[in-house]
């Protein structure tokens, strides 16, 4: 596939019961020399300079805020690139009273960087045809991942399509047509600072090394500060 030592199997595409698509599934990386390598792999975040605190709060603010700008191409149909884009996707689906999609192409699986490219795992419905795409992420870098989604809904149909991120960073600015923040600021965002571990609360482990990089300790400040609430039910 012209990626050195990264090879990723294509199986034969499956539909669910909806017509939807699924994308390929990943090679177990004990398969091959270059995604075993990949398997404990991080981005690398020495280009990140300063700290940047996202709250629940700045978050709704700037969804709030791309959903005015947005409003102006007045999308028919917003796609959500899952993980991290489907937080703001989902709301700005909301402000603007327009239908959700979720896909999802990605480097990680399962919050681990395994292919060096995004890799198609929930493609785009074929419902875009004819119709106008708002495509939501949470960030942009290079800008890989927002090209690869609009060149392949224009060539399903998509008649115009528009893209936008909470953030970006100084070098892929240019790629998303709306744009929350640029910033080249390591940034912590509220869903995702926390992750639960053998039954405990944890900082994130890749936050917590990219914290490291800029000599910054992983206080527990940084943190949002959320008590889990107690449960009407469970098991």
């Amino acid at each position: 596939m012209g990626i050195t030592h990264f090879v990723v199997k294509f199986k034969h595409i499956a539909r669910s019961a909806n017509g939807r698509q699924t994308g390929p599934e990943p090679v177990n990386p004990g398969s091959n020399p270059g995604l075993a390598a990949m398997k404990n792999k991080s981005y690398s975040y020495q280009d990140r300079k300063g700290l940047m605190p996202i709250s629940w709060e700045k978050f709704h603010g700037l969804c709030k805020s791309l959903a005015i700008a947005t409003s102006k191409f007045n999308p028919d149909i917003v796609l959500g690139i899952a993980r991290g884009g489907l937080y703001p996707a989902t709301l700005i689906s909301h402000l603007l009273q327009k239908e959700l999609y979720p896909i999802r192409l990605s480097r990680r699986v399962n919050d681990i960087v395994r292919y060096q490219h995004p890799v198609w795992f929930v493609t785009i419905p074929g419902s875009i045809k004819g119709k106008r795409v708002l495509v939501v992420d949470e960030i942009c870098d290079s800008g890989e991942t927002l090209n690869l989604v609009k060149n392949e809904a224009l060539k399903m149909g998509a008649i115009e399509v528009k893209s936008a991120v909470l953030y970006s960073h100084k070098k892929g600015k240019d790629i998303p047509d709306f744009i929350g923040l640029i910033t080249n600021k390591l940034i912590l965002n509220p869903w995702d600072r926390e992750i639960l571990k053998d039954g405990k609360y944890i900082f994130h482990p890749e936050y917590v090394d990219a914290l490291k990089t800029q000599n910054i300790q992983p206080e527990e400040s940084l943190l949002l500060g959320i008590k889990p609430e107690s449960l009407a039910k469970e098991l």
